[in-house]
């Protein structure tokens, strides 16, 4: 168990570093957000959503599915409430900016299914 979380973890930060560099290297314009903080809320929710799913996994494995998709909603609420002055109040003008919000958020969304998906399946 140990193992497949250092693993997981060491995976979502890994795609935190990746895809963050590459994300900001492509952008030629100013956000009017920090990127960085929105990669970084998506990094340690998917972090902290999968040891949350990896504890359950242990004590009631029937429920992990249900668990998994109330934690999706919690992590959508809790972006919406944290970013919601810094995002939502402002008109994002260009394209950029509005792509760059939402592909972290498929990203990490990716990462955690998987892993999650692969957990079940070791059962």
């Amino acid at each position: 168990m140990l193992k497949r979380i250092i693993i997981s973890v060491a995976i979502i930060i890994a795609a935190f570093f990746i895809s963050y560099g590459l994300n900001k290297s492509l952008i030629d314009i100013q956000l009017q957000y920090s990127l960085f903080s929105v990669y970084l809320f998506h990094a340690l929710s998917a972090i902290i959503v999968y040891l949350i799913i990896e504890f359950l996994f242990t004590k009631l494995p029937n429920q992990v599915g249900y668990a998994y998709l109330m934690l999706m909603c919690f992590k959508i609420g809790a972006f919406v409430l944290i970013f919601q002055k810094s995002v939502f109040a402002v008109e994002l003008e260009a394209l950029q900016e509005r792509i760059s919000l939402v592909v972290p958020l498929f990203i990490f969304l990716i990462i955690e299914a998987l892993l999650v998906g692969k957990l079940l399946t070791n059962k």
